[in-house]
């Protein structure tokens, strides 16, 4: 029997997959596609999933194919600079196409040891006890102990389960390829900076060797958004908005996305889980989408092996749902509005003005930037300082830096004190000793996610937070 089977092979499954195979969980990824997509919808990657893959040892990879932006006009297209000192070691964007994230996260998902099968799709299941059933389209029946839903919008694994999913279905949709355009430079830069002061939807972007990355706002909704546009249909659109179609022709791809808004109910039910765009679909707004599944795989690897490995507390993998969900429905809420702020509308753009001008506040354009990047998701662990419940950013430490010490996956004790001890759990949590004129607290304890456990410099205390998060001693 299998460990624990992922259905889906894109970002969150396959970073899923890494993080359980950190702590020796055998896991199989079963993606229904045969070769990659073609399809290139993320196009960077925000300051938190940035961390991410520093505190794996992955980020080098992405620096050398991708390309840093400053932070900033990310709400709703409003321009404005980022505040100073943002709560990251990383104040960036990373350019950096969702094919390319795709397939570094699935090279390293197969360096550490995860088993990925392509052509392989999840049509049932059924759960006991023990395990689950994941019966595939060829017939064949396979077994684990866990299966994880990260197969999209549409997913299989969250409808077998019958996991509601509230919310609102597209009212406007965008044609999205790549494709060769004749016109120059000059025109199309004039285009984008017109155009864009009122259809934030619009945009033509070079990608080199004359290929383009062209959006464009459609003439409705389809009624199968599965279905791709023609060419025409592009070219139709771009003569509609803009007044031509730039001579574009010889697409790579096509595509089209709407502005659908939906919440899973339930991220667990038994032995199944759901995360990633399995859990929930919003406009593309603020590029919060591949970032918001990558953070949730983060946040469940952990736990998910600890259930595996026999040592979780209680409550502690349903402890995924009580902190994820609601940060994904903040972020539903802010790609409502941002779409909302987007519109032509002249309701909408006088809230747009009115914005802008509050942004030039700077705790107003703070409050949103680590909205959009997730640096301000505080999960609830009770009364307690600030950075209690928050990730602790890379601090530097007289003997390097933090998130190369947290490789392995494992929880951490950052001591200042020298006098902490977590003898007990140290097949679970290493300690180090340490100091960082960064950090403005005796000791803090670190799931393997980077967030704040417990503040503090008391032994018996720290001892009564370490079975919360890393279960019973070791005999």
């Amino acid at each position: 029997m299998t460990d624990v089977i992922v259905a889906g092979g894109g970002p969150t499954g396959m970073m899923l997959a890494s993080e359980l195979r950190l702590h020796g969980v055998h896991v199989l990824v079963l993606e229904k596609l045969t070769e990659p997509t073609k399809i290139v919808r993320s196009l960077g990657l925000h300051a938190r999933s940035i961390e991410v893959m520093d505190q794996r040892g992955l980020l080098e990879r992405f620096l050398a194919l991708g390309r840093q932006h400053p932070v900033g006009g990310f709400f709703a297209g409003i321009l404005k600079p980022a505040p100073d000192r943002l709560d990251t070691a990383h104040p960036y964007v990373l350019g950096i196409p969702q094919n390319i994230t795709d397939r570094l996260l699935a090279e390293h998902a197969a360096e550490v040891g995860a088993e990925i099968r392509t052509g392989c799709e999840v049509v049932g299941l059924s759960q006991d006890d023990e395990g689950v059933t994941v019966e595939l389209a060829d017939g064949t029946q396979l077994r684990s102990r866990y299966l994880v839903g990260c197969d999209g919008g549409r997913s299989t694994v969250r409808k077998l389960l019958g996991v509601g999913f509230p919310g609102e279905p597209s009212t406007a949709e965008t044609l999205l390829g790549e494709m060769e355009l004749t016109a120059d430079q000059e025109t199309l830069d004039a285009a984008n900076a017109e155009i864009r002061k009122t259809q934030l939807r619009f945009g033509v972007m070079p990608l080199g060797d004359g290929l383009y990355r062209v959006g464009v706002p459609a003439a409705g909704v389809a009624d199968d958004r599965m279905v791709p546009p023609t060419l025409d249909e592009v070219k139709q659109q771009l003569r509609e908005v803009a007044g031509t179609d730039f001579g574009a022709h010889s697409p790579r791809w096509l595509s089209r996305f709407g502005d659908a808004t939906r919440l899973a109910e339930r991220y667990r039910i038994g032995r199944v889980l759901l995360a990633g765009d399995a859990a929930h679909i919003h406009p593309p707004a603020g590029g919060q989408g591949l970032n918001l599944g990558v953070q949730d795989a983060f946040n469940l690897g952990w736990k998910l092996a600890a259930e595996v490995n026999g040592w979780a507390p209680e409550e502690l993998l349903d402890s995924y749902h009580t902190e994820r969900h609601p940060v994904a429905a903040d972020v539903l809420n802010n790609t409502r509005a941002q779409m909302h702020l987007m519109s032509t509308e002249p309701g909408p753009q006088a809230v747009r003005r009115l914005l802008s001008e509050l942004l030039a506040f700077e705790d107003v354009n703070r409050y949103l930037i680590e909205k959009i990047t997730a640096i301000g998701v505080r999960y609830n662990f009770g009364e307690g300082p600030e950075l209690l419940g928050r990730r602790l950013r890379d601090v530097k430490l007289k003997r390097g830096r933090l998130y190369e010490l947290m490789r392995s996956g494992r929880g951490l004790l950052l001591d200042q004190t020298g006098r902490l001890s977590v003898e007990g759990w140290a097949d679970r949590v290493d300690h180090v000793v340490d100091v960082s004129e960064e950090l403005d607290a005796p000791a803090v304890l670190l799931r393997p996610d980077g967030h704040v456990a417990w503040i503090g410099e008391d032994q018996q205390e720290l001892l009564s937070h370490l079975p919360k998060w890393f279960g019973a001693a070791a005999g």
